[in-house]
């Protein structure tokens, strides 16, 4: 089974940084590739990045030279490191593994960037 936590966000003034997690208690979490999206009010969930297994990223155009996506498979946790904060990522992140896995999403966490 795959219960995944996400955790780290808060408010932020524009300009600020957040580190974001995501850990599951599993085996899986540490072979699977991790992908995280975010979702604004009225809007669909977004894919922001992703790292595999191994430690290959990706990201959206939007945030890149901003985020970025690391893990820590001793640990299981894959984290998020957001800099350079923009009104425009407020939203709710959440982190999925994707495939198999991609209906089990966890209750996200809330980034604000607002001054």
């Amino acid at each position: 089974q795959v219960h995944l936590v996400e955790s780290g966000g808060g408010l932020v003034q524009p300009g600020g940084s957040l580190r974001l997690s995501c850990t599951d208690s599993g085996s899986i979490f540490r072979m699977s590739p991790v992908m995280w999206y975010r979702q604004a009010p009225g809007k669909e969930r977004d894919w922001v990045a992703s790292i595999t297994s191994v430690g290959t990223t990706n990201y959206v155009d939007s945030v890149k030279g901003r985020f970025t996506v690391s893990r820590d498979n001793a640990k299981n946790m894959v984290y998020l490191q957001m800099n350079s904060l923009k009104p425009e990522d407020t939203a709710v992140y959440y982190c999925n593994l994707g495939g198999k896995w991609r209906n089990y999403w966890g209750q996200g966490t809330q980034v604000t960037v607002s001054s």
